[in-house]
């Protein structure tokens, strides 16, 4: 079933100019790219993007990471988009991520993991209304 998804390329890979190269990533693996939009996460849409984190030991970290610089969000569409963009992405922790997915090629560590993804179609819907609001 074709879906919509959220990938965000986080402010380490958007510092390092390797925009093109993942979303290069994303459309040799089938996905569409709907929605591009270039943008910086203020406090508010840290604190309402992550709402889940909110109060967890590591939340400042990332709240302060994400408002750190640019970040490019793009909404997604293929078959189990998903699914499949979780499969591309690789494992949150880039020194676990498979070989050849977006994480162990572009990431640095587990908090600087160059990109996030929609983990399910709920947060998928949830993200996209937040990032594209239009």
């Amino acid at each position: 079933m074709k879906q919509n998804t959220l990938l965000l390329i986080k402010p380490n890979a958007t510092k390092k100019h390797q925009i093109g190269e993942i979303l290069q990533m994303i459309e040799e693996n089938g996905f569409v790219i709907e929605k591009l939009k270039m943008f910086e996460m203020d406090n508010a849409l840290a604190d309402t993007f992550y709402v889940e984190h909110l109060g967890k030991g590591f939340y400042h970290e990332l709240s302060e990471f994400m408002r750190s610089g640019k970040i490019v969000g793009a909404m997604l569409s293929r078959e189990d988009a998903v699914l499949k963009l979780r499969e591309l992405v690789g494992n949150t922790d880039c020194a676990k991520a498979a070989l050849g997915t977006i994480r162990s090629i572009y990431g640095e560590s587990i908090g600087e993991n160059a990109v996030h993804a929609s983990d399910s179609i709920e947060s998928a819907k949830r993200e996209i209304g937040l990032i594209f609001p239009e």
